[in-house]
């Protein structure tokens, strides 16, 4: 399926990282798409056609035919545009291997993180802490002998959790907290740094300043919402 005939549109806003997996995804593999910006406070009829039922983005629309949530539309454009790279390994059980820490960052990694960032400082916040470290803990286990969670190159697992090479600092900034050290991570630290080396993810995270600014007024909203003790 060539580049050229196909008609592919990416649904996104400025800030989300699930968005930007799709934008590395597509640029690795070469593909050509239109990027049409969404304002989640005033969503288009296009969005909610497209999404009826989360009405969110990430949306890609690939000939008219709409595919949503990111992780599917990983692996959706990992099967339709088959030239390298290939974002998941080539062999069933390294395949299998690469959706488990996928599922692990998504379901275990990502909540915990966000969990301990939404916290007033206390002991619920530090608990979460405590609670994301273990899952970060693993992650850098996970890394032992490995520059990526790829091998040395860039794969699936390093794009779901990518996040965690941008906006994670971010978080640390705007609590005090340290979610990945130098010292007690050093391999989540290497990857990292490794990860925001590769062109289509340095070259294309939103402006740090903006992040700051969006993030700690999110946090400040949930805070706000939080019951008083």
């Amino acid at each position: 399926m060539g580049d050229i005939i196909d008609e592919v549109k990416l649904f996104r806003t400025w800030s989300t990282p699930f968005a930007l997996r799709i934008v590395w995804a597509l640029q690795l593999k070469g593909v050509q798409y239109q990027t049409i910006y969404e304002d989640l406070s005033n969503k288009s009829d296009a969005l909610l056609l497209y999404n009826p039922i989360h009405k969110k983005v990430p949306v890609l629309l690939h000939n008219s035919k709409p595919i949503s949530e990111s992780l599917v539309i990983l692996e959706y454009i990992d099967e339709t545009w088959t030239q390298q790279p290939h974002l998941l390994p080539q062999h069933p059980y390294d395949r299998a291997i690469a959706r488990f820490w996928i599922k692990f960052g998504e379901n275990e990694v990502l909540p915990a993180v966000w969990d301990a960032f939404t916290k007033a400082a206390g002991k619920e916040q530090e608990e979460a802490y405590s609670r994301s470290i273990e899952k970060l803990e693993l992650l850098d286990e996970e890394l032992k002998g490995k520059k990526l969670f790829g091998g040395e190159e860039i794969g699936m697992v390093d794009i779901a959790l990518g996040w965690l090479s941008n906006l994670v600092s971010v978080f640390e900034e705007i609590t005090g907290l340290k979610f990945i050290d130098e010292h007690t991570m050093p391999r989540l630290s290497a990857w990292k740094a490794a990860l925001n080396e590769i062109p289509v993810v340095k070259e294309n995270w939103p402006d740090y300043d903006k992040l700051l600014t969006k993030f700690t007024v999110l946090r400040e909203t949930y805070l706000s919402k939080e019951p008083q003790k």
